[in-house]
This record gives structure tokens, C-alpha cells and sequence, in this order.
């Protein structure tokens, strides 16, 4: 009798399905393999923070066990797909024969196809139908493997491994993405309806909404054996579900911490599942409700983001990371918590606290809030407070906790901005350049810096000037001790009887009042210094600060770096700094540190009654009771003209209206008047001129006729512009 096919080949398939069969993975294997396309980012205690997408060619949810897929899908999946599941040993061969018969009578029969043959065709890449579907040898392939697959599983752990890898529709595989998607649930909520629609997909993936449902009316006739299902409204549910995508690619409350944390966390962590975090999902889902609904009511204030950090003083973990406002904001996607930014005055802490340690100044040292011109190589440098008046002499606690420019600066001179930029970099705020590029305006933040950077700054005065880098993935090995620099021999990145002071300081209520007021928002019923910023034209607004375990930092402004309207120190970030701080401090007690060795408390007055008399701190060797100017200094300056300066050279542009163009005077002493070219002109220590080309000289004019100060211009252009006829 002749053979129907050479005797070689046929040992080489009967030896390649041999081997096929051999391979078949045990069920522990293969639920150990599975990946979901999505990885879940966790809190500290397990909790769900943020669902990402981690592979974009298909669209697996987790591992679905089969407890916890409704009975409904169970048994619809069978009935669809293979009724004698339960009875045959991994190949039904009556549905083998009816097929047989069916094709050669060329009648319609139902497939010979088995769930588990459908699963050893899943479990193989072999033995995957292809586009012209299996040639003969898959199929052998396909059958040996599937009885191999019944020896050594049990049912349920085949239909598990089935409803988990099946292909459903597009790129949705598994019954977890399945549901997530089209029906918005979890496996285990499925009714029979919803489980008929699951069913027919497996059929048809790729069907038209008709054809699925009525493919699934079949399926809920065998479910319920007499009853009459609703064709047609079944028809209108599928048509709806096919078009429904509830399984967002990410979802969840924390969206720029989680993308972070799978960037640096292990490979190893992700392969083995969810990433855990540092975070609390509480206090995260908290502050981000609390930053919307504040963004909210500073609506018409062209505001739209903001974000927030919270530290644990201690260890240096990260415990809510809220990068974007989300919704409200037009860039959504970009981090404020690394996105470099200007500071503003929120950088004047380590400065003074600098100072204090280099013994340059005391809380108590008296400073000159008045007007200053400060020559650099790119001319003068002419620092103006935030409301432009002046307060005269302060001390430096005043100056610090109301937050005034001008003692600022005059501070940086003493310190000079190369220092300073070092003091920076100590406590892990990564300048860009050095302190001679950005020059005095460094005191007054124009440096950029992150908000996680800055943070972690005054979470490093919140530790008597222990630096530690933050963290938001958990340890793997115990934290170093407090201080990892000292134990390399640098020390301290602040001295820390300096950082005591200058928290002391940021706690006063009553320091803080001639700018903020004695009922101001910084101020909390438990113990908590805290700085705000403003950047130049209000392009960003900072609150940052520190309780006794946490520190906050908050950032209010837009990604774009538009310019806010009419936002301030306290209506910016500062109700969310706040509103933050009193919910980790609910039942928790905040208590004023103790001080280091080396300080000293002493009681202190001021001459000319500049300040009231108060008890102060000093680091030994620097207190004294008395404050005061020298005699000389008392005596009364006399007059002087502190702005323009001398030699002043004004450009008019001719399009620009001429009310926009005027020069501001400003002088100091009284009773004086203004001349310009010899000519009256004003009164007062400050007036506006409407500038006309040519040389000009303004003098400045006592009480008496004298003239005290002059200053020389020239004013160049065209004249202003006449209106058009």
C-alpha cells in the first residue's frame, strides 16, 4: 500500500510534536510568567496610588483567579465554547467527528476546538493559529499538547489560564482587561448578559456589533434553557459596550510620582509585580483634593497649576507628591515638584542662617530697610520691597519673618553671592551656576530650583542642618545615621545653633506681623516655622516650612510660566501649606525643638524704641542687651537725591504714550523741593517727570532755598509721538 506522505518527514513531525508536547509549562509557570500590560504603584501600607501602562502591543489586566470571575462568565464561556469541558480529556472527539462530517457533507457545524486545545495554542508560540489559520502539523501540535495540558492540570486551572489569556477584541486579552473596558467592572461583578457579550467575542473578536450580539443572544438561550432574552435590547447594550474604553492607560491620584518611581525602581521590582512606594494614599488623596479646590477659588486670577510636596523630617521619605493640578491645568503632564523654578524670598532662611553662623549678624542685629543702590559690573543694582515702602531700621528677626528685600541684600553683601551659592549647594539645591552669575538678586531667588530640591532644604534646617537625601521608594537596606556628610568629615550643612535660630524665628507670630499681620494664614495652633515666596512679575508663588515631623512645600503658578494676577505670599500657596500642615497635625502634637549647645538666651532692648524689648537667642559670644546706631549714625543724614543716579541715561520710544514714559525722583530727608534745568518743578521726597530729550540737571532744594544734591541726565529720542490727524 503506498504511503501518503515520505517516511522522513513523517519522523520529523512525529519528533517536533514529540517535542512540543514535552515543553508544556506547569500551571505555576505560567501564572508565574503572565504580565500584566499595566503596572499598580503603591502606598506604604499596599494601597493603590497609580495604574500605568507599561506594554502597548496588548492590553492584559491582572491575573484574575477563578473565585473571582462570576459564575455567569464561567458557565457562558463553556456552553460558547466548549460544553463537554468537564468530560473529555483534552480533545472532544464527537465535536472532532461532527466537524468531519459536517465538512464533508458541507454543512455549518460547530468547531472541534477545545478550551484546553485553545489554551495549548496560547501556551505555545508553535502552535499559534496564524492569519490562514493552523496547518496540519499545528494541529497534531495542538492535540498532543492539549491531552499533555489535561494530565497534568487540573479543570479549573485550565479554564483559569484560559479566561486569563484568551484574546478578546483589539488589543484586549484576558478577562480582567476584558471587564475593565467594555463593562467598566471587575471579573466578578459580570451578570449573564454582560458575560453572553464576553463570550461571543471569544468567537468573533473582531465582529461587528450585530453580528456579536446576536452571537450572544445564542449564548443566553443556552445559559437559560426556555427563556426568551431581549434580542434587540441586547443588540443596543452590545453596540454600546464595543465603543465604551473605561480602562483609561493611566488612572489614579498620583501620576508623576508613579511614572518616577518606575523609572528608578529595580527591574526586579516590576517583574514581580506592583511597585511600592513612601507615600501615604490618604494624605496624597488629600492634598491633591486640597490644591484643586484652592486652584478653584483663584479663578480670574490666571492661575491654573500647582504642586506639593510632603517630607518626613526623620527619614527623608516622600509622603505625598502631587505634581500637577491635573484636570485644571493645560500641562497637565509636566512635574512641578522637579520643575525648576524661580524661588523667590524663600531662600533668605540660609541666607541669614550663613550669617549668623559666620557671627556677621544676630536675630537681634539691626539692618537698614531703605533705599540702595548697590554698584555691580552690569551697574546699579536698586533692590525694592515687596510693597515698595521702607520700614527703616529692623532687626534681623523683623527682617526675616516680613520678609523685606532690601535688608536681604544688604546681608548678601556682607556674605557676598559666591558664598551664598555655596551654602546652597550644601543643602542639595543644584544651581545652575555660580553665585557671581547670578549676583546680589540671588538673595532674593533668582536662582531656579525644584520644589522637591527646596523642600528638602528646610527639611535640612528642620534637622539642626543635618542633610539627607529625599526618598520615595523604600529602603532595602537600614537609612544612614542623621548625617551622612559628618561622616565623611564635612559636617553640618547649616550650623545648627544657626538653623535653630532662624526656625525660632520663622515661628514668630508676632516677627511676621509687619507684613503678614498677627491673624495670618501662616499661623498655626501647634508649633511650625514656615517662609512664602513671590519670583519676579508673580510668576511663581512658594510656601514652604516645617512642623516639628513633616516638612511641606507648596507651589502655586502656571507650567507655562505666565505671570498670576494679584497673588500673594498668604492668598497663593500659602492656605494650601496650611490646610496641609493642620490635617497631618490633627492628632498629632507639633512642639517647639529644644535648642542646641552653644546658644544662650538673653533679654534685649532697642535704642530709640526701633523694636520692643524681648528675650532673644545668640550663639555664645555673640549677645549683647543694648542695639543701637552709633552717635554718629543718629545724627540725621542729610538730604540726598537716592534715585535716578547721577549720570542717568533715559531712551523715550515715541510709540510708547507719554504717561507710561515719566521718571520717578525719590530723595530722603524733609521739607524738599524739586528744580529741574533751575526751575521749580516738585515737592516732596518723590515725584514723576515727563522726560524731554536733551541734558538735564535735577537738583534738590531744602527748606531753607540751599541746594542740597543734584544729579545730571540725558534724555534721548525723538520726543513722544504727536497723535496722528
Amino acid at each position: 500500500m503506498p504511503r501518503t506522505q515520505p517516511l522522513p518527514l513523517a519522523l520529523f513531525l512525529s519528533a517536533m510534536l514529540a517535542g512540543a508536547a514535552q515543553a508544556t509549562p506547569a500551571f505555576e509557570q505560567v501564572r508565574r510568567d503572565y504580565r500584566p500590560s499595566d503596572v499598580e504603584v503603591l502606598d506604604r501600607d499596599g494601597d493603590p496610588l497609580q495604574r500605568l501602562r507599561i506594554d502597548s502591543t496588548a492590553r492584559r489586566g491582572r491575573w484574575t483567579t477563578l473565585p473571582e470571575i462570576s459564575s455567569a462568565l464561567r458557565t457562558a464561556m463553556v456552553l460558547s465554547e466548549d460544553r463537554r469541558f468537564y468530560e473529555h480529556s483534552g480533545v472532544d472527539w464527537r465535536a472532532v467527528s461532527a466537524a468531519a462530517w459536517g465538512n464533508l457533507w458541507n454543512t455549518r457545524t460547530r468547531g472541534a476546538s477545545t478550551i484546553t486545545m485553545q489554551l495549548a495554542g496560547l501556551l505555545d508560540e508553535d502552535l499559534r493559529r496564524g492569519s490562514g489559520g493552523r496547518d496540519l502539523a499545528q494541529k497534531f501540535g495542538q492535540t498532543l499538547a492539549a491531552q499533555r495540558l489535561e494530565r497534568h492540570w487540573r479543570k479549573d486551572q485550565i479554564l483559569e489560564a484560559y479566561l486569563n489569556t484568551v484574546p478578546f477584541r483589539g488589543e484586549l486579552v484576558g478577562i480582567d482587561a476584558l471587564s475593565r473596558t467594555l463593562f467598566g467592572k471587575a471579573p466578578h461583578g459580570l451578570d449573564a448578559r454582560e458575560a453572553a457579550v464576553a463570550a461571543a467575542l471569544v468567537r468573533a473578536p473582531n465582529a461587528k456589533p450585530a453580528l456579536v450580539a446576536q452571537r450572544a443572544c445564542e449564548v443566553l438561550r443556552a445559559m437559560e434553557p426556555g427563556a426568551r432574552p431581549d434580542c434587540a435590547a441586547l443588540d443596543m447594550f452590545a453596540s454600546a459596550a464595543l465603543q465604551r474604553r473605561a480602562f483609561e492607560p493611566s488612572e489614579g491620584i498620583a501620576p508623576h510620582l508613579a511614572r518616577r518611581a518606575l523609572k528608578e525602581a529595580a527591574p526586579s521590582t516590576t517583574d514581580d509585580g506592583p511597585i511600592r512606594t513612601t507615600l501615604r494614599a490618604p494624605l496624597q488623596r488629600f492634598a491633591l483634593t486640597a490644591l484643586q479646590r484652592h486652584l478653584r477659588e483663584l479663578r480670574g486670577r490666571n492661575v491654573e497649576d500647582g504642586a506639593l510636596v510632603v517630607l518626613d523630617n526623620a527619614s527623608g521619605e516622600v509622603l505625598a507628591w502631587v505634581g500637577s493640578s491635573g484636570v485644571l491645568s493645560r500641562a497637565a503632564e509636566v512635574d512641578g515638584v522637579l520643575a525648576p523654578r524661580q524661588p523667590g524670598s524663600t531662600l533668605k532662611p540660609f541666607l541669614y542662617a550663613q550669617a549668623i553662623a559666620e557671627r556677621r549678624l544676630t536675630a537681634a542685629s539691626l539692618l537698614d530697610d531703605s533705599s540702595a543702590q548697590i554698584s555691580t559690573a552690569g551697574g546699579l543694582y536698586i533692590p525694592q520691597n515687596y510693597d515698595r515702602q521702607f520700614k527703616g531700621l529692623v532687626s534681623v528677626r523683623t527682617a526675616l519673618a516680613a520678609s523685606l528685600n532690601v535688608p536681604a541684600v544688604r546681608t548678601l553683601v556682607m556674605v557676598s553671592p559666591d558664598a551664598f551659592a555655596r551654602q546652597l549647594r550644601a543643602t542639595g539645591l543644584a544651581l545652575g551656576q555660580n553665585g557671581d552669575y547670578y549676583g546680589y538678586s540671588l538673595a532674593l531667588g533668582s536662582a531656579e530650583v525644584s520644589l522637591l530640591g527646596l523642600a528638602n532644604a528646610y527639611r535640612t534646617m528642620a534637622n539642626g542642618g543635618r542633610f539627607g537625601e529625599p526618598r520615595f521608594l523604600p529602603a532595602r537596606e537600614p537609612p544612614p545615621r542623621p548625617s551622612a556628610k559628618e561622616d565623611r568629615g564635612i559636617g553640618p550643612a547649616i550650623d545648627p545653633r544657626a538653623a535653630f535660630i532662624v526656625g525660632d524665628i520663622l515661628s514668630d507670630a508676632n516677627a511676621r506681623a509687619r507684613t503678614f499681620g498677627l491673624d495670618s494664614v501662616l499661623g498655626t495652633r501647634f508649633w511650625s516655622a514656615v517662609k512664602t515666596g513671590t519670583s519676579k512679575d508673580m510668576r511663581d508663588n512658594w510656601a514652604v516650612g516645617w512642623s516639628a515631623r513633616y516638612t511641606v512645600g507648596v507651589w502655586v503658578g502656571n507650567a507655562s510660566g505666565a505671570p498670576m494676577w494679584d497673588v500673594s505670599g498668604t492668598s497663593g500657596a500659602a492656605p494650601v501649606w496650611a490646610e496641609l500642615m493642620g490635617f497631618l497635625h490633627r492628632r498629632e502634637a507639633s512642639r517647639a525643638p529644644a535648642p542646641p549647645p552653644g546658644l544662650v538666651r538673653r533679654r534685649v532692648r532697642f535704642g530709640d524704641e526701633l523694636e520692643a524689648a524681648r528675650d532673644e537667642w545668640f550663639i555664645a559670644g555673640t549677645e549683647q542687651a543694648l542695639f543701637e546706631l552709633p552717635a554718629a549714625a543718629r545724627t540725621e543724614a542729610a538730604p540726598r537725591i537716592t534715585a535716578p543716579a547721577d549720570g542717568t541715561i533715559i531712551a523715550l520710544d515715541p510709540d510708547i504714550p507719554p504717561r507710561h514714559q515719566r521718571v520717578r525722583f525719590e530723595a530722603e530727608g524733609r521739607n524738599l523741593h524739586w528744580h529741574i534745568d533751575g526751575k521749580p518743578f516738585a515737592q516732596g521726597a518723590s515725584a514723576q517727570w515727563l522726560p524731554w530729550p536733551g541734558r538735564h540737571v535735577v537738583e534738590l532744594v531744602d527748606a531753607h532755598g540751599k541746594v542740597v544734591d543734584h544729579v545730571r541726565l540725558e534724555v534721548r529720542g525723538a520726543g513722544i509721538k504727536r497723535a496722528a490727524r
